[in-house]
């Protein structure tokens, strides 16, 4: 407290920060009770496609649920840089943008992807029904998926991407627009390079089962560890050894494939 009796300056700005990450946290929690529950009331069948044996709509919004549990709680430093940037601005009286822009922003792009997704799922369906040899080795298929998701964690674009999401002041610094629409370009950004260092994390979802819910969380441990921790580069070049081997693992004994929650 200032001696005045008043609030410091920086406590509203504090309190505004700890209700950001609260709401965070909420939406992430509430999404995972979402996919637990779509999870274990699922078809185990039709779990298992990659289409989950849903249409479109329903497919996006679980695709949807499952960017809000998983990256939310990763993009939690990001979102919390641009917030306080905010606040700070409009404590100053000068023009400011409301966080949730950047967050809507930050969203449409993992919501874009998951178009991507539900057309490649619908690919690989069509493409497994009329070739008994997809069939026959969809395992083998998911060990190279595997293979591929672990040799991409040690490529420069993966290191480069993975640098931008692990430094958020230094993206607020070098990526920095005003007004809203700058707002929205910047979520766009920040979106397109957590897409640009963990899309292969999910892509290995449709072998190991998208709504398997211990994959999910070991992804977003991963994902958490690599941004977050200080030993986050030498996290993701371990994690990305170990994908590697587990996939040559499943090409060489094809029922090594884990497929269950």
């Amino acid at each position: 407290m200032a001696a005045s009796g008043h609030p410091a300056p920086g406590q509203p700005l504090a309190r505004q920060r700890y209700l950001i990450l609260a709401l965070l946290l909420v939406l992430a929690a509430a999404a995972w009770a979402l996919l637990v529950w779509q999870a274990a009331t699922a078809d185990p069948a039709m779990a298992m496609t990659p289409t989950m044996g849903m249409g479109a709509s329903l497919f996006l919004a679980i695709w949807v649920a499952m960017m809000v549990a998983i990256m939310f709680p990763t993009a939690a430093p990001m979102i919390l840089t641009f917030a306080r940037v905010q606040a700070g601005k409009r404590q100053q009286d000068q023009p400011f943008v409301p966080t949730w822009i950047f967050v809507a922003a930050y969203l449409f792009v993992w919501s874009a992807l998951g178009v991507v997704a539900f057309l490649g799922a619908l690919l690989a369906e069509r493409l497994a029904s009329q070739s008994p040899w997809a069939m026959e080795n969809a395992a083998r298929i998911g060990g190279i998926l595997l293979i591929a998701a672990g040799l991409y964690q040690f490529t420069p674009f993966k290191q480069l991407c993975l640098s931008r999401c692990r430094s958020p002041m230094a993206f607020i610094m070098t990526s920095w627009r005003d007004g809203r629409a700058g707002a929205f370009r910047m979520g766009i950004e920040h979106g397109l390079y957590c897409a640009g260092c963990c899309w292969l994390l999910f892509v290995i979802l449709f072998p190991l089962g998208m709504l398997n819910v211990a994959a999910m969380a070991a992804i977003t441990a991963l994902i958490f560890a690599e941004k977050s921790l200080p030993l986050g580069r030498w996290t993701s070049r371990i994690a990305g050894g170990l994908l590697a081997a587990g996939g040559a693992l499943i090409i060489a004994m094809p029922g090594a494939l884990p497929t269950t929650m």
